[in-house]
């Protein structure tokens, strides 16, 4: 017969091998697949669906809702004349939103009605940013109701304007074309010539970047150029 101190010994050595056998069971059963960090969880369609929420250009996301020009006033009094001024004007630093301006002069002064390409991604830099200090807490009705004011006072829309997915893409901004831009030079191509090639004497330069706004210079070589 085995004395006490041997019982004890042994039944903490059982003990602990089974305590070892059972971490090493969990460790097993939590030891993520290969190829993932052990974090993190693939997102749920309505989790991802809140954050799906780009207007395209053309229209493509906008939310169901409506707004009208006189309910926008009503926000934008609340929720964006003490940075941009009651009528767009803006204060202090802050940028203007309508009210004359032209992107042309030596100072450009970019305003919705000067700059903006779209309605629609007019509504949807709204939605996501604004206001400034609680971004994303406007429903898509107050948001529709304060593009139709921001397009009113910049004589883009009526007074009796509604905004919703149908008519703000059916709005024409007057900087629509803005954006696009056809560069004068000629297409060039040429294949790599390894015989018989061509006298580098009959090769005649037809034309130049010289007077067409594509560099800041006009008197020499974009890489010889120094600051005036």
């Amino acid at each position: 017969m085995s004395s006490l101190p041997d019982r004890i010994a042994r039944t903490i050595l059982i003990a602990g091998g089974a305590l070892l056998l059972a971490g090493a069971g969990a460790a097993t059963e939590k030891m993520p697949p290969a190829g993932h960090y052990g974090y993190g969880r693939i997102p749920t369609a309505a989790e991802i669906a809140g954050w799906a929420i780009a207007a395209r250009p053309d229209g493509q996301g906008l939310p169901p809702g409506k707004g009208s020009v006189d309910d926008g006033a009503n926000v934008y009094a609340e929720q964006c004349a003490a940075c941009h001024g009651t009528f767009g004007e803006g204060e202090g630093r802050f940028p203007k939103l309508a009210g004359g301006g032209n992107l042309t002069g030596d100072r450009p002064e970019p305003t919705v009605g000067t700059y903006w390409p779209y309605a629609t991604t007019l509504f949807d830099y709204i939605n996501r940013a604004m206001p400034f200090p609680t971004p994303h807490t406007l429903t898509p009705d107050q948001v529709y109701a304060m593009t139709a004011y921001v397009l009113n006072v910049n004589d883009i829309v009526p007074n009796d304007f509604i905004a919703d997915a149908q008519s703000l893409p059916k709005v024409t901004m007057p900087n629509v074309n803005g954006f696009t831009w056809t560069d004068p030079r000629p297409d060039t191509a040429d294949k790599e010539c390894m015989a018989q090639c061509r006298d580098p004497a009959s090769v005649k330069i037809s034309s130049t970047a010289e007077g067409k706004g594509l560099t800041p210079r006009e008197d020499g070589p974009l890489d010889e150029m120094e600051p005036k």
